[in-house]
């Protein structure tokens, strides 16, 4: 995947020039609007590098992170989650990456203390084990939001991710924001009641 390219559409776009008649009255004569080509050639392109790409790509999963984490703590003043914010790209496709948006523990099924961090990704995929992480990377949704249970790895002294709980240790798995936000907060409900509430969302 080494050999993707990249480009600035932004850079290559040149600004409209002026037209010298008036737009009405070229209409009036010939009964057209004449809308403006772009003139654009390939020698203009101008290539970025796969850290400027990967840079980019870091600015908007962080922005995103940033909103999807004003809208769960802005829900109930009883529901807050600290803001952890870092972002990943995926190596030889710097388009590509997630970033992380909170952490917390709580009570999961049979397990009474579940460390748990939620995620946000620029594209869907099945969740594999540690090596290849991210398995059938599909680009047909526009974002992957999941949870992963994680735990402390006392001999590479780094969260990893917790395979015994739930599923392979992922909670969940959505493409949908509305369900996203309505598990988070699930998950960081403290007590029964306010589960009810939010179930009934």
């Amino acid at each position: 995947m080494s050999n993707l390219r990249y480009f600035d559409a932004a850079a290559a776009r040149t600004p409209a020039q002026l037209q010298k008649t008036a737009v009405h009255t070229e209409f009036l004569r010939t009964g057209r609007i004449n809308r403006p080509q772009q003139q654009w050639s390939v020698d203009e392109k101008r290539y970025l590098t796969h850290q400027e790409v990967a840079a980019r790509t870091g600015r908007r999963l962080e922005a995103a992170g940033t909103v999807t984490h004003e809208r769960i703590n802005g829900f109930h003043r009883s529901i807050r989650f600290p803001k952890l914010l870092f972002h990943r790209t995926l190596s030889g496709r710097p388009h590509l990456g997630y970033c992380h948006v909170t952490s917390a523990r709580t009570k999961f099924a049979q397990f009474d203390d579940v460390r748990w961090s939620f995620y946000i990704a620029n594209f869907f995929s099945d969740i594999g084990d540690d090596e290849h992480f991210f398995e059938k990377i599909k680009l047909g949704y526009s974002r992957m939001y999941f949870a992963v249970a994680t735990e402390m790895d006392a001999e590479e002294g780094k969260l990893s991710v917790n395979r015994a709980v739930h599923e392979n240790g992922l909670l969940f798995r959505t493409h949908d924001p509305k369900e996203a936000l309505k598990n988070v907060l699930l998950l960081g409900a403290r007590n029964q009641q306010l589960r009810r509430i939010i179930n009934s969302l």
